[in-house]
């Protein structure tokens, strides 16, 4: 009996002892990512697919804001004090992810580079988590978000699993990437911008796509490309990343696009595109050939639509497989956006804030209800739009609204270390004798709800909020009238 139960206590040691085993294989099979500036925008979501996907998360920044605070809350991520602690860097760590917020001397930076650990940008470690996958890449200076949207929309009312990183939320989804290992595709919204305060190239240099697209070329980001030759060349640089025997959709309508994959010396497949016949009924938009009613409109949302299908192509859907898809496409947050309506009026919010933007979202919603005014109101809110030698570009960009108005603040201005504009000076630049200028938001929102708005729609437009002017009570005002 005795006997009996030492073997017992023996075993039941032996099994404690392989159960701190496997904890300790398992604890030291999980990958273990630690996040320099996670409450960014990008950031957070890919801190929150990783977590999704069983790695050990952890996270610092010296600010978070909503809806990044909630969000990482929600899953245990949000980190107990802002800041930055280089002793959460350690050796046991697989892997730092740093964001373009930090700066080069970082301490947690700095604490990494020190220990050799691995340090990837935000679109590195994209890269490589899709490196086995099928990669499309989604680049141009607009139209990248609607387009991934609406390949995203397509293959998932079709059932096709696919990761993906998308820079706009989208209606039905929490986060906007996702990470899997079962995913044969991996879909990304190619950004122009920087990589990281380490990494000084273009975001989607990194990515080296199976099948991409380019839907236009339009000059932005001054602060970084300082010329248009500087800009272009970026896009050049992008189709050469392209792998060899992969495939290029890109918009023949667009110049520059045009001439870039002309003229590209790698073996690649070139596919083109162009705005499709369109009749509008009705306030609705139909595409002609097929006799598709849309929820989307515009001559840019169009084209965007005709290269997405061309993508889908690529991936093996059908024309009969998109087209169906395609009409309960109801477009990206912040892209044309029906903020609310009534029989008489429309309010518009849209991302629109480089001057090809403004322009492709005055001239849609003009087009789309050509009975109706139009109020459109842009803020000048990027360091681009508020530099006096970029301003020229707005020329124009205004002038099929009945009623343009310019927003910008002062204040902006002085914290991006610009030389003061004057409204005289906005005049000026956009070339439009009907230009209304403001500086102040409080004052626009008066006006704006002083005018007669029956048969007449509002657009609002900005990568900002008009330093706090909320649009759905705007709206709400507006329609009480």
């Amino acid at each position: 009996m005795k006997y009996l139960s030492n073997k017992i206590k023996f075993l039941f040691c032996k099994f404690i002892d392989n159960c701190k085993f496997v904890i300790k294989l398992i604890q030291y099979l999980i990958m273990k990512v630690h996040f320099i500036a996670i409450g960014g925008s990008a950031m957070h979501n890919l801190a929150i697919a990783l977590h999704k996907k069983n790695y050990l998360v952890s996270g610092s920044d010296d600010e978070i804001f909503e809806p990044s605070k909630g969000r990482l809350k929600k899953y245990n991520l949000l980190p107990e004090n802002e800041g930055w602690f280089p002793e959460k860097i350690t050796s046991k760590l697989d892997a730092v992810i740093v964001g373009m917020h930090a700066r080069n001397d970082n301490p947690e930076l700095l604490r990494a580079k020190e220990l050799g650990i691995k340090i990837f940008s935000y679109p590195e470690y994209l890269y490589e988590q899709s490196k086995n996958k099928i990669r499309v890449v989604i680049g141009g200076s607009h139209g990248k978000t609607t387009i991934t949207a609406m390949i995203l929309h397509v293959l998932n009312y079709n059932n096709i699993n696919c990761d993906f990183m998308v820079g706009a939320q989208l209606e039905g989804f929490e986060i906007m990437v996702k990470l899997s290992e079962e995913a044969k595709i991996m879909l990304i919204e190619g950004d122009e911008y920087l990589t990281s305060p380490i990494d000084r190239r273009p975001k989607f240099h990194l990515y080296k796509p199976n099948i991409a697209l380019l839907s236009g070329i339009a000059w932005d980001h001054i602060n970084v490309f300082p010329t248009w030759e500087n800009y272009l060349e970026q896009f050049k640089i992008f189709i050469e990343l392209i792998e060899t025997s992969g495939s290029l959709v890109y918009c023949e309508e667009d110049k520059n696009v045009k001439m870039l994959v002309e003229s590209t010396k790698n073996n690649i497949n070139k596919i083109s595109y162009k705005t499709p016949d369109y009749v509008i009924k009705n306030g609705i938009t139909f595409l002609m050939q097929d006799e598709i009613p849309l929820k989307i409109f515009g001559k840019h949302n169009l084209q965007n639509l005709s290269g997405a299908k061309l993508v889908c192509k690529e991936l093996g859907i059908t024309n009969e497989q998109f087209n169906e898809a395609i009409k309960y496409f109801s477009g990206a947050s912040k892209r044309l956006e029906l903020v609310d309506k009534n029989e008489e009026t429309k309010i518009f919010k849209d991302f629109a804030h480089s001057p090809s933007k403004l322009k492709a979202s005055v001239n849609a919603v003009k087009e789309q209800f050509q009975e109706r005014k139009l109020v459109a109101c842009i803020e000048l809110h990027t360091f681009s739009s508020l530099n006096k030698e970029f301003l020229s570009e707005y020329q124009a960009c205004l002038d099929k609204a009945d009623v343009p108005i310019v927003y910008y603040n002062s204040h902006t201005i002085k914290l991006k270390l610009l030389p003061e504009l004057s409204p005289e000076t906005i005049k000026e630049a956009f070339a439009n004798t009907n230009l209304q200028v403001y500086t102040n938001s409080k004052l626009l929102e008066k006006d704006l709800l002083k005018m007669n708005w029956y048969n007449t729609n509002l657009l609002m437009m900005s990568s900002g909020n008009f330093d706090g002017i909320d649009f759905r009570n705007l709206a709400k005002k507006i329609l009480a009238d």
